[in-house]
């Protein structure tokens, strides 16, 4: 039976920036659940980032450019980030390949798992096109990466393995 790395908020971890979950109330998600192909990661928390913590964004890029070292994460106060966010990523692929995972269902719009849109680094509110951290080191390894919105996708993907 093939796992599935899912972000834990969208599972009702209370592991969110600011203490709370994003709960999905996906039926998909509730089978997988049952069936015990879930495999629940929180990049930002298993990196040592405490709950609650200051909302954090990408500065001059995405996902894909801090890891490459030409941009940052960084905090609303500034703090350099960075360096856990990088050590999430790394963990999170760790538990990828640890379970052979090769799909993922990840949270929309955060600096770790946001996979097709992330805020733009102005602390706005703003988003823009873009992977975060973690989703695109998952997606450099070929793992299939896929939001909240994408379930449905992410089931048809699973299928196909």
């Amino acid at each position: 039976m093939d796992k599935v790395l899912v972000s834990a908020c969208l599972l009702g971890k209370q592991v969110r920036y600011d203490g709370g979950a994003k709960s999905s109330g996906s039926k998909i998600l509730a089978q997988w659940q049952a069936e015990g192909r879930v495999v629940a990661v929180c990049p930002e928390v298993d990196a040592g980032l405490p709950i609650p913590r200051a909302t954090a964004e990408i500065i001059a890029g995405d996902g894909d450019d801090v890891l490459a070292g030409s941009a940052r994460v960084v905090d609303r106060h500034g703090e350099n980030l960075t360096a856990a966010f990088l050590s999430g990523a790394s963990l999170a692929l760790q538990l990828c390949q640890r379970h052979d995972i090769k799909v993922a269902v990840l949270t929309e719009h955060s600096p770790s798992c946001g996979s097709t849109e992330i805020y733009d680094g102005s602390f706005s509110g703003t988003k823009r096109l873009g992977t975060g951290v973690t989703s695109a080191l998952l997606l450099s390894h070929g793992v299939q990466v896929f939001s909240q919105y994408e379930i449905v996708e992410a089931q048809r993907a699973i299928q196909v393995l």
